[in-house]
């Protein structure tokens, strides 16, 4: 245990996770008057910001007495106090540099003057504003990302699937014979392999595109099928499909760049499953463009996020074009959509609701903080799966990253656990032209 220190939150790692203060162990914890006040702003409306805001201040209310500038609360056995500071008092170091009043030049000041304060205790902020810690460093204020929920090592979102060689090619035709697959233990692999692991199998002679199945403990081929009119096009796709149509696997993590087919695949699979299913919803955040939310836009709330909404009407289409408009298939999606079988819909407007015998992709989902994405499996009843998609380094919050959002932190956390898989996409299929882009631009 090293010294105790002090540390001052900024609002974005509250809104954030509003559980942070529950993570600082026996630091004592500063709140400025101004992040509060920000705080304040956050109160009304229905997005996870909004709830995250109301549930850290009653968590607040609840733990803290008339006393609270003074002695401050105490968060409990073991760990410190938190304070809220109302001195307002600009410093001026930060005035000279940064002389405009406002939140964030008064969450630096507050810095600096706990650190006048307590001189024999390390004070350092701690935010998520990746501009307000360049901020704080060029005023030699020590300064934090909130690195609770950060992914440790995000590798894993690099590779393909795995190639195994010098494999008995036997054991493969052997794979190939079986319908249901072969024995695991008869395999000597280097490593563990984990639950619904995919990977190439090679020997000198032959190959063949393998999952572990950790319901059977059995290794089977993995076949090249088409689902709903959509055929994989490389290895990687077919492990996905193979992942999304297995119903014992109730948590599928799809990550992969622009143009890899993330959400086109998702979607083909739930239409195969349709029958499986009462519903098929497609969701994803939506994320305002120029700090402005829906309520700017013109017309109806359904108006309002059609346009959020249009890349997935987009792969929808794409599903249709494979068929004649008049064929069973084309005439079924129409149905599912009049009947609401199968719905796209703004994440926001899903909170609350439980999920029971549903196929639900969320789409875009790194723009989710981890709590988002408990908040949305946590919702998922009986004969319910769930796929979120995503690009891990194609993120519009600015207070999330690679590390730090949902997706990443989901896939790491429900890494080796049975009703759970994760395939990572690595070629682009959209275009030749799309694959350059990506790969260079």
């Amino acid at each position: 245990m090293g010294a105790k220190k002090n540390f001052v939150l900024d609002t974005n790692v509250i809104l954030h996770d509003y559980k942070c203060i529950d993570n600082f162990q026996e630091n004592d914890i500063y709140l400025p008057i101004a992040t509060l006040e920000e705080l304040d702003k956050f109160k009304k409306g229905s997005d996870q910001l909004n709830y995250n805001a109301r549930e850290f201040i009653r968590e607040l209310d609840r733990i803290t007495s008339e006393d609270l500038h003074l002695k401050g609360a105490s968060l409990g056995n073991g760990r410190g106090i938190l304070y809220v500071l109302t001195d307002d008092k600009y410093q001026k170091k930060v005035t000279a540099s940064f002389p405009e009043h406002i939140p964030d030049h008064r969450i630096l000041s507050c810095v600096c003057s706990i650190a006048e304060q307590k001189p024999d205790m390390q004070t350092i902020l701690v935010t998520k504003d990746v501009n307000l810690r360049m901020k704080a460093r060029a005023l030699g204020i020590p300064v934090e990302d909130y690195f609770t929920d950060k992914v440790v090592n995000v590798d894993v979102f690099k590779s393909a699937q795995r190639t195994i060689e010098n494999i008995d090619p036997e054991l493969i035709d052997h794979i190939y014979a079986s319908f249901d697959g072969i024995d695991a233990s008869l395999f000597d692999f280097d490593e563990n392999l984990e639950p619904n692991a995919c990977f190439i199998l090679k020997s000198a002679r032959n190959s063949v595109l393998a999952r572990y199945n950790s319901f059977t403990g059995k290794i089977k081929k993995v076949e090249k099928g088409i689902n709903y009119g959509i055929q994989p096009r490389n290895s990687e796709q077919s492990f996905a499909f193979e992942v999304m149509n297995d119903p014992n696997i109730k948590l599928v993590g799809i990550t992969g760049k622009a143009g890899t087919g993330k959400t086109l695949l998702a979607l083909a699979s739930a239409l195969k499953q349709v029958g499986m299913y009462k519903q098929i919803l497609l969701a994803r955040p939506i994320i305002s463009l120029a700090n402005k939310d829906i309520g700017f836009l013109p017309g109806t709330e359904k108006e309002k996020i059609t346009p959020y909404m249009q890349p997935l009407f987009d792969n929808l289409n794409v599903i249709k074009s494979q068929f004649s408009p008049q064929s069973q298939e084309a005439r079924q999606i129409d149905e599912l959509q009049k009947s609401n079988r199968l719905v796209i819909e703004a994440l926001a407007f899903i909170r609350g609701r439980s999920l029971s015998e549903t196929f639900c992709i969320v789409d875009e989902a790194q723009n989710l903080t981890p709590h988002e994405i408990k908040t949305i499996i946590t919702r998922t009843g009986e004969g319910t799966k769930m796929v979120f998609t995503g690009d891990i380094q194609q993120i519009d919050s600015p207070y999330l990253d690679a590390q730090s959002n949902g997706l990443a932190y989901m896939v790491e956390r429900m890494k080796g656990q049975e009703l759970f898989a994760h395939i990572n996409l690595i070629k682009g299929e959209r275009s030749k032209l799309a694959e350059l882009a990506s790969d260079l631009l």
